[in-house]
């Protein structure tokens, strides 16, 4: 069977940054408002939304300049996505933790549960950026049969 490379889905990096920035702060908020818990509330459009954007900006970019154009099945498109997400979470959690024994006290926004809640909100945030947008990025790229060989 014959096999051609499909680029169905257009890759834009700005809508990939507005969507990694809007679903989690959207879903995190709307369960800080049912849980009424306002530091989640706070941390869903900072910490957890922001941190998503800008993972979303970096490996959106970095794909766009560096990423393999080669054809994925599913299998390997999962396997590179959640590679990524590891990554990412990893470097994330390392941030996370610089930043909560560094103590920025100088900073005034990082300060008790906020500061806390960074080495969970950072690699969460982060790897699921990451997953999303290499998942994506890797739809632009599949093999499917060819039309007359259907």
């Amino acid at each position: 069977m014959d096999q051609q490379t499909v680029d169905r889905r257009p890759f834009t990096l700005w809508r990939e940054v507005a969507t990694a920035y809007v679903a989690p702060a959207v879903s995190a908020g709307a369960g800080a408002l049912i849980g009424g818990n306002s530091r989640l509330l706070w941390a869903a459009g900072t910490s957890i939304a922001g941190t998503s954007a800008v993972v979303a900006a970096l490996i959106g970019t970095w794909l766009q300049l560096f990423g393999s154009r080669r054809p994925a099945g599913r299998a390997r498109r999962a396997a590179l996505s959640l590679t990524g997400a590891a990554l990412t979470a990893a470097l994330a959690f390392a941030l996370a933790y610089a930043v909560q024994h560094a103590r920025p006290e100088g900073l005034g926004l990082l300060h008790g549960a906020a500061l806390d809640r960074l080495s969970l909100d950072l690699p969460l945030s982060a790897a699921l950026a990451a997953t999303i947008v290499g998942w994506r990025w890797r739809a632009r790229f599949t093999t499917r049969p060819s039309k007359g060989n259907r």
